[in-house]
């Protein structure tokens, strides 16, 4: 299996979502080719990707000239559109691309994306409506990330009643049913993880947990 550096990506439509993916994936210097009819959008990033080329997304002849047939994975990124996505999908599938992530904005598209061959169907405005959902559940959490429908990452700040004690004293999964597996320093970008459960957690640091669906609302009575 390619290494994530090692693959190419191509991201077919330029908008919001579709520029932030290609941006993300060129700060990990991954090699992207950026798409779009628009040429106002191609310019945008033409200093930012491997390559931004302006071409018809519905015409499979222009997608091979833009070389999009070699590569591993493309992001079809207009959830808006049905024809264009459709198009999209049906043609990169054509090119043989082995993994496809498409954009929806509702439920009947991503039916209709996966049953043209989508691997993956997103749709972003209900997945950060969730998100931001669950972050305001309470005043402790600062970050939250779903692993499924069952388990979150969480990050909050370090309760006072943890100031001091070890992650063996806390016994956090015993009495909380949740899982540490990060702690963040103040100021610190990097995350400890893994943390040795002899470290004594100070008031400034930031504790990342696996936690329950059940257990999000629990952590707003942690003082």
């Amino acid at each position: 299996m390619k290494k994530y550096k090692d693959r190419q990506y191509a991201v077919l439509g330029l908008g919001i979502f579709g520029s932030t993916v290609a941006k993300t994936l060129s700060k990990f210097n991954c090699e992207v080719i950026a798409v779009d009819t628009d040429i106002k959008c191609v310019d945008r990033m033409a200093d930012i990707v491997t390559q931004a080329i302006q071409c018809d997304i519905t015409d499979i002849n222009q997608l091979r000239a833009a070389g999009i047939q070699d590569c591993d994975i493309a992001i079809v990124s207009m959830g808006s559109h049905l024809e264009e996505s459709v198009m999209a999908i049906i043609n990169l599938k054509e090119l043989g691309v082995p993994y496809i992530v498409a954009k929806a904005k509702n439920k009947r598209y991503m039916q209709i994306f996966k049953e043209l061959g989508a691997n993956k169907v997103v749709r972003p405005e209900k997945e950060m409506g969730e998100m931001v959902a669950k972050s305001v559940l309470g005043k402790n959490i600062v970050d939250i990330v779903d692993l499924d429908h069952e388990y979150s990452v969480v990050e909050i700040p370090t309760p006072g009643a943890w100031v001091g004690k070890t992650l063996i004293e806390l016994d956090l999964r015993k009495r909380y049913g949740i899982n540490v597996i990060g702690i963040r320093g103040y100021l610190e970008d990097h995350m400890n993880v893994c943390p040795d459960p002899d470290y004594r957690i100070e008031a400034q640091d930031h504790i990342v947990i696996v936690s329950g669906s059940d257990e999000i609302g629990q952590l707003d009575f942690i003082e």
